[in-house]
């Protein structure tokens, strides 16, 4: 008798799908234990929190009870001391911020009547007779030098003019 179809399956997987589907399962085991950290990060994660909290409640705790101490000793001893002071200071205290302010009042006071256009045309005119003058000195004194300068010519030639009528040289 012929049979179209086996009645048992016939098909198994070759010896490669079997061996590649073999390495894939430990290729994601490898994976998972060199790349996934979860399980490590959070367990280090809980014990930062838990070591974090403990910690900070403790110095939380510690902190608020020193701040009640020093509240309760300022209270009782240093707010009788601390009223009678300030009546004694604030008094000479304010005059001097009183005598500051007013200083302060006249300096912008200056300030506002200070017309500096005026100082500047007052000043650029000092400034341009300055040059006038310097200019004027100047030109005085190169006159000098060549008047001087002149006269030593003159005196010179004359010299030599004179020299050679001494020595007949002259034709």
């Amino acid at each position: 008798m012929h049979r179209p179809f086996p009645l048992a399956p016939t098909w198994r997987p070759s010896s490669k799908v079997r061996h590649s589907w073999y390495h894939s399962k430990h290729t994601g085991e490898i994976w998972g234990r060199l790349f996934d950290h979860r399980p490590f990060v959070q367990g280090e994660i809980t014990f930062f929190l838990r070591e974090f909290q403990e910690k900070r409640s403790d110095r939380e705790v510690e902190r608020l009870f020193k701040i009640l101490e020093y509240a309760t000793e300022l209270k009782e001893s240093q707010l009788d001391r601390t009223e009678q002071l300030g009546d004694c200071h604030l008094p000479s205290l304010k005059a001097n911020v009183d005598v500051a302010l007013s200083m302060c009042n006249r300096v912008l006071q200056r300030e506002e009547n200070f017309d500096s256009d005026n100082v500047l045309s007052e000043n650029r005119l000092l400034r341009k007779k300055e040059w006038e003058k310097f200019i004027n000195d100047m030109s005085d004194k190169c006159q000098r030098v060549d008047q001087t300068f002149q006269e030593k010519e003159n005196e010179i030639q004359e010299f030599y003019v004179d020299l050679e009528k001494k020595l007949h040289i002259t034709p």
